[in-house]
């Protein structure tokens, strides 16, 4: 597996505490699949034990993660923090039966974490909970069908998958017109920078890049093949993807040689039980 190394510039901006922290993190060996997997198993036990070393053994990646969320309010130190509450969580829900490595799952969790954690801690946000968290999961969300179909979702595919209306959709996309936070730059010199969507360089290879590419389209799969044949058929239609070209409900239906409202009422189960199985802040 490939090694995450921790940038020493990022030591030479924080604190001796913490310069002291990525050394000893550093310097934990890196866990195998083989050892993942025994952990997981005793993990759910209640083997507290296992916990930490399972915890432990993935701190680096942690710190890997934070450094994309810098200078959006918080800490390194405080970000790590918060990141490693989520990899905790993660390692007390891991099933390694899924069949993903231990990092590729908690990735999310970690994320979230953060996520959530410079929403809170920004004193500019002064949208509600419930808001901020809808658009912390379309941003997942988004994420993830780009990285499988290769284009941003439409208004009307993020309402479809998050059962909510067009209409209410485009009231949270547009929370930013009425609130200074979510899309507010960080900085004047930098005004593509939003808080929310936390920018990434696009030069610099994130853990995240290769990590997740490779099981975000495993999990799609897994999902797809949880349908009925004309269910796959018609999502894939839907979205332009494995090799088909997109389609309107209509031409689906042509083509199937079916009803446009039976396409339609097949449409919404595959939808459901994609959403059941493909959710935006975890993969399983």
């Amino acid at each position: 597996m490939r090694q995450l190394k921790i940038s020493q510039k990022i030591t030479s901006r924080e604190s001796e505490g913490l310069e002291k922290y990525l050394l000893e993190v550093g310097r934990i060996p890196m866990l195998t699949p083989e050892e993942e997997v025994s952990l997981a198993k005793k993990i759910k036990t209640g083997d507290e034990i296992a916990l930490k070393t399972m915890v432990n053994g993935n701190l680096r990646f942690v710190v890997s993660v934070a450094k994309q969320y810098q200078n959006n309010g918080l800490s390194l130190n405080d970000l790590i923090n918060e990141g490693n509450v989520g990899l905790l969580k993660a390692a007390k829900r891991f099933d390694e039966t899924k069949g993903f490595k231990f990092i590729t799952y908690a990735v999310w969790w970690i994320r979230q974490s953060i996520l959530q954690a410079i929403v809170e801690n920004s004193r500019m946000i002064r949208l509600p909970y419930n808001k901020v968290n809808s658009i912390t999961q379309i941003n997942n969300l988004q994420q993830k069908f780009l990285q499988e179909f290769e284009r941003e979702p439409s208004v009307s595919e993020l309402a479809e998958l998050m059962e909510m209306t067009e209409e209410e959709m485009t009231g949270i996309l547009g929370s930013n017109a009425r609130h200074s936070s979510l899309d507010e730059p960080i900085n004047a010199d930098d005004p593509d920078m939003a808080k929310l969507e936390i920018l990434i360089d696009e030069n610099q290879e994130t853990p995240e890049t290769f990590l997740m590419d490779e099981s975000v389209k495993h999990e799609i799969k897994y999902a797809l093949n949880h349908l009925s044949p004309v269910e796959r058929t018609i999502v894939k239609m839907i979205f332009g993807v494995d090799g088909a070209k997109a389609e309107s409900i209509d031409v689906i239906a042509s083509t199937i040689g079916i009803s446009g409202e039976r396409t339609r009422q097949l449409k919404e189960h595959a939808f459901r039980r994609l959403r059941k199985l493909i959710k935006p802040a975890q993969l399983y």
